[in-house]
């Protein structure tokens, strides 16, 4: 690590929010009350709610079956009974996190059919597709605001709920900083909960990693109006991938003070992960022409790769109500993120013998600095029959960042040769950067407004709304605007049990400004503007609900073209992608021991406008027409406490490259798991056990670029015990 790397944080290097700092002030300043809630066990408490009505931070309660919540949220709309909702959403809880050892978001998003993965399991970043289009993990908000989450991946030990939004959402969350258009993924954070709370869980994991989780809440006050919650954790040891090891820590605290028409919350972490001895491989097929058999996903491509990651955060959010029909709310964030070593760029090209690969690594180290803010005001009332919610916001967030380059402005590399099936032992690693470049220097902002209108007693909702977004970046000499509108509609004409709903709303991304070797080199384009038509049914019966989906997302791209009298060719923003689709969910209790989660999914990608018209009508690359994720909880009655699961993933043939000529199999995967509730010694105490990869399939996984694909996962044993005290 270079020195001006090692002072890119001096805030962090100080410990100011180590996860130690934090892992101990659960133990150390909350401990002294463990007796005194021992004591009070037998007594019932006195329960909390929160005394907004309106708060939009309170949190949709579970539904049957406890794997999915009955809402989630729809950032400027504030949280959404999931049949109230023009769009297609899943708020997966904090249970099924818990159930099924689910260590990262990535993990969780399992459980989706609309959701597959463009990077391996161990990788150091968790990137996807959610409708065909990608969502990179610096495009997941916390708690509704962008660029607070962890980096790379997310722990889930700080969260209660994991939101998933298919389709683009620029009027609801505005512009994701990463231009992500096929989905809103939001996580939110664990809160004080209104009972007190002493939860210890210990862990394993295939190879020889350990881990342990403590989770402790508690309320103070005579009206117990303070809450305070701290989750610490720790993970360290050999992975599933021969010889690597991987060392986690997590540290997170949550506060809150509950007035009698306000609410303040307070949200940190800090979060350190360390991948040492191995790197997960990308393969590339455009050498050799044609698939091969997928290598053992447990070999270790990259002996001796190391990578560090680590994120600090801080939040503040708050709602007051000016009276019983008007509110207004707000949110303060700061973030900062810094990487060091071999994180991307570990590839290699199959050669024509369909094994020896040409391999690159690749070193790197840099940083990103988020400040964000949202603030807004919301209110209802009546025009005649017609009842309004109204809203309006406002937010921003400022994003900086950099990384270190070589003299020559790349980021240095290194190539050596390997073999697919038997890696090489003798890797060789690129030099460390030795320069450092600011590439980033951001400001997006934007301005909301939104009015659902309720009328015929409920029975039709239609909700309208505007965003004016700006994005500025400073270091491109990008400045440019844009209005994304959206228009939902949610009637119910046969009671609460089904709705029909559709909506039309676009996703925003920054335009490309024009590199050298184009007659408009430095142009800036326009920002692109994605546009999705949907409409659906949900259907509530026996403990069940159903979302039936059918969609179309035209996404908008810059292509080269070369005009009659011009040198050099032109880049415009003529290019287009489109998606359509339909999906099916269900989630909840079907009869009393069953719970049900997962769908099945259909999406024709098309490349629709490319350059000279060359690959009008072939297929996008890694978006498979058939996916489907079905998984079954069984309780069994003749053992109380005894639970056991199965999921089934399915992926399709999907296209390799965007030429589609080469095709990658379908695969199918299957995971068991088994869990006991029980009492020790008084104590209430969980044993779980989840198996993933059951038969331990090899196969390629995703494609994360053209020609490119990943390897999916190997057989994985996790083993956790949970103890309430």
């Amino acid at each position: 690590m270079s020195p001006s790397h090692r002072t890119l944080f001096p805030a962090a290097r100080s410990g100011l929010l180590s996860p130690h700092v934090l892992a101990l002030a659960g133990v150390l300043g909350l401990s002294a009350t463990v007796a005194r809630a021992q004591e009070e066990s037998t007594t019932t408490l006195k329960e909390v709610t929160v005394r907004s009505a309106q708060d939009v931070q309170t949190l949709p309660a579970p539904a049957a079956g406890g794997q999915v919540a009955k809402g989630a949220g729809l950032g400027l709309l504030g949280n959404r009974d999931v049949m109230d909702a023009p769009f297609n959403i899943t708020s997966y809880t904090q249970q099924v996190i818990a159930d099924q050892q689910s260590a990262t978001v990535a993990a969780v998003l399992e459980n989706d059919p609309s959701v597959r993965f463009t990077t391996n399991a161990g990788h150091a970043y968790e990137n996807y597709t959610i409708r065909g289009l990608e969502v990179n993990s610096s495009d997941v908000s916390l708690n509704g605001l962008y660029g607070m989450a962890p980096d790379g991946h997310i722990p889930t030990e700080m969260l209660e709920r994991v939101e998933v939004l298919k389709g683009p959402g620029a009027l609801l969350n505005g512009m994701a900083p990463g231009g992500a258009v096929g989905g809103v993924v939001n996580v939110v954070t664990k809160r004080p909960t209104a009972d007190d709370r002493t939860q210890l869980t210990t862990s394993f994991a295939t190879g020889s990693q350990f881990g342990v989780h403590a989770d402790v809440s508690r309320r103070f006050g005579e009206e117990r109006r303070l809450g305070i919650r701290v989750n610490g954790s720790m993970a360290s040891g050999e992975t599933d991938v021969d010889d690597q090891k991987r060392r986690k820590r997590l540290g997170a605290l949550a506060m809150d003070y509950q007035g009698d028409r306000w609410t303040l919350g307070l949200d940190a972490y800090s979060y350190r992960s360390t991948i040492a001895n191995g790197s997960p491989l990308m393969v590339g097929f455009a050498t050799v022409g044609h698939m091969v058999a997928a290598p053992d996903a447990s070999l270790n491509q990259f002996r001796g790769m190391q990578a560090e990651q680590q994120s600090d955060g801080v939040m503040l959010r708050g709602t007051a109500e000016l009276n019983d029909a008007w509110s207004v709310y707000g949110s303060l964030g700061w973030a900062e993120h810094e990487y060091t070593g071999m994180l991307n760029g570990t590839r290699g090209i199959l050669q024509k013998d369909g094994h020896t690969l040409n391999t690159q690594t690749y070193n790197q180290y840099g940083y990103t600095k988020n400040l964000t803010g949202d603030v807004g005001v919301r209110g209802k009332f009546r025009t005649g029959a017609v009842a309004h919610e109204l809203v309006l916001s406002m937010n921003q967030l400022r994003q900086e960042g950099g990384r270190g380059l070589n003299a020559k402005g790349g980021v240095p590399s290194a190539s050596y040769v390997s073999d697919l099936y038997a890696p090489s032992d003798k890797v060789v690693f690129s030099s460390e950067a030795t320069a450092y470049k600011q590439e980033k220097d951001n400001v997006i902002t934007s301005y909301a407004v939104a009015d659902t209108l309720s009328m015929l007693d409920g029975k039709l909702a239609v909700t309208a709304g505007l965003r004016l977004q700006q994005v500025e970046q400073k270091m491109a000499g990008y400045d440019a605007q844009a209005t994304t509108p959206m228009l939902g509609i949610v009637a119910k004409p046969w009671g609460e049990q089904l709705s029909l709903y559709a909506n039309y709303i676009e996703g925003l991304s920054a335009g490309t400004t024009v590199a050298a070797g184009y007659a408009n080199a430095g142009e800036t384009l326009k920002p692109y503007q994605t546009k999705q038509m949907e409409a659906g049914v949900k259907w509530q019966n026996a403990g069940l609900t159903h979302t039936f989906s059918l969609f179309q997302i035209s996404k908008p791209s810059a292509i080269s073209v070369t005009r009659a009298g011009d040198t050099l060719p032109t880049l415009v923003d003529d290019g287009e992608q489109r998606n359509r689709g339909a999906e099916w969910t269900v989630s909840g209790k079907l009869a009393s021991a069953w719970t049900l989660l997962g769908g099945v999914a259909y999406t024709q990608a098309k490349q629709t406008k490319t350059q000279g018209g060359s690959k009008d009508g072939l297929d996008m690359y890694g978006v498979p027409r058939w996916t489907a994720n079905l998984g079954a909880d069984y309780a069994v009655a003749a053992v109380p406490g005894l639970a056991v699961s199965g999921r089934m993933v399915y992926t399709g043939t999907q296209w390799v490259n965007s030429s589609n000529t080469i095709q990658a199999p379908s695969w199918t995967r299957f995971d068991a798991g088994v869990r006991y509730a029980t009492r020790m010694g008084g104590k209430p105490v969980t044993l779980r056990a989840n198996l993933q990869n059951l038969f331990d399939r090899k196969y390629w996984a995703g494609a994360f670029a053209d020609n490119f694909m990943t390897v999916g996962a190997p057989r994985t044993l996790r083993l956790s015990a949970t103890v309430d005290f």
